[in-house]
């Protein structure tokens, strides 16, 4: 005797706004995307973006993007992929102890940095600079434009047709003109906050101060696996003297190694200190205001914050990673390097159509296509093209 199956119970995905605060953004009341699609049977749409972000080809290519430390120079420093899913791990962390959208700051973090050139900010400024006649060049809208134009996946449109919850939260700033302009071509869409005056979403605020705190973290960390940076050195910054202190009272046995541990267990404390400071001020601010919904939450001075002390301390190591890493000369010797990689690789592509792809020069004015391939470009990958037509290697292997 045959057995029959047993008839499928068809899948009914469980809320995901359920026990979010009024003043968080509810994926049910999604603003919507530019093309209409059917929801999905088991994902918020805010997931479905944070897959859809996942699964590009520009979220994979932060693997070899510069955060500090170039490519070439370790695998154990961060890259731009590393550092956006620390970001995505501690606004997810404080989103939840607030009631915010967890699936939507984690969307908006792994989002954030898909617009970044290679070599870091030296090549986004190097960029700029060879664009600076035809509407310059901005990470963060190049951010956007990855998502709304340059990611080729789907048959029906360009780019990922993300929620616009999602694609505001990416753009920290945008020119007013251009905002202007978006919003006569977009009504509604995510240059409305700009002309409107409105703040983003808490949930964007609150990535933005993630990617703040982690940054901050991970450079203390890779500054010292790079010798440019020591303990004894950073025990000038306040902020981490205080952890310093604390950790060698609990763990005293760490006062003479060399032990990463000892930095690593200041590090995790700092971090925890921050992220319970965001907490507790950023909801000290919603006691106060209590926005009856998201968009009431807009139209408040921000909300998501450190406390005045901590806002203190995390500007006064931000000064001192600024003077004694940033400014590090063996760091701007490569970054340098790097500005002059960019600035030679668009000079000679500007003058000969025939060493770059046809596909960017298809789809718009010419230099733009030229910026947005550039900036598209891995740490290696721009390295092997520059070696390629000048002959010059600028970094040791």
């Amino acid at each position: 005797m045959t057995r029959q199956r047993e008839p499928v119970v068809p899948f009914v995905a469980r809320p995901r706004d359920a026990g979010l605060a009024p003043w968080a953004v509810h994926a049910a009341h999604s603003r919507g995307r530019r093309r209409p699609e059917a929801p999905a049977p088991t994902r918020s749409e805010f997931q479905r973006d944070r897959d859809r972000i996942v699964h590009c080809s520009a979220f994979r290519r932060l693997v070899y993007k510069t955060q500090v430390f170039l490519n070439h120079e370790g695998d154990l420093f961060r890259t731009r992929l590393t550092h956006s899913l620390e970001v995505a791990q501690l606004a997810r962390s404080m989103a939840h102890s607030l009631g915010l959208n967890e699936d939507l700051v984690e969307a908006i973090a792994l989002a954030h940095d898909l617009g970044h050139t290679p070599f870091g900010h030296a090549g986004q400024d190097a960029l700029d600079a060879c664009m600076v006649d035809d509407g310059g060049f901005e990470h963060n809208l190049q951010s956007l434009r990855v998502v709304d134009t340059l990611e080729q996946r789907y048959p029906e449109w360009d780019g990922l047709n993300l929620c616009l919850e999602t694609r505001e939260g990416i753009l920290k700033r945008c020119p007013l003109p251009l905002a202007q302009a978006w919003e006569r071509e977009e009504p509604g869409g995510p240059g409305r906050r700009f002309v409107l005056g409105l703040q983003p979403s808490l949930e964007a605020q609150l990535t933005n101060l993630a990617d703040e705190i982690a940054y901050n973290a991970h450079d203390v960390d890779d500054g010292v696996r790079s010798g440019l940076l020591s303990v004894a050195m950073l025990r000038e910054v306040p902020l981490f003297e205080r952890f310093h202190e604390e950790t060698l009272a609990a763990h005293p046995q760490l006062a003479d190694s060399a032990d990463r541990r000892l930095l690593a267990e200041i590090i995790r404390r700092m971090l925890s200190a921050q992220v319970y400071d965001v907490i507790d001020a950023t909801a000290a601010r919603l006691a106060q205001h209590r926005p009856d919904d998201s968009e009431a939450a807009r139209a408040l001075p921000p909300l998501v914050g450190f406390s005045a002390d901590m806002r203190a301390a995390s500007a006064a190591l931000k000064r001192f990673l600024f003077r004694a890493l940033y400014r590090h000369p063996r760091v701007m010797a490569n970054t340098d390097a790097g500005k002059r990689v960019i600035t030679e690789l668009f000079a000679i592509y500007r003058e000969r159509d025939e060493e770059w792809p046809e596909e960017f020069r298809r789809r718009g004015a010419r230099l733009r296509g030229l910026a947005d391939y550039i900036a598209g470009m891995t740490d290696r990958f721009a390295l092997r093209e520059h070696h390629r037509l000048t002959g010059q290697r600028l970094f040791a292997d």
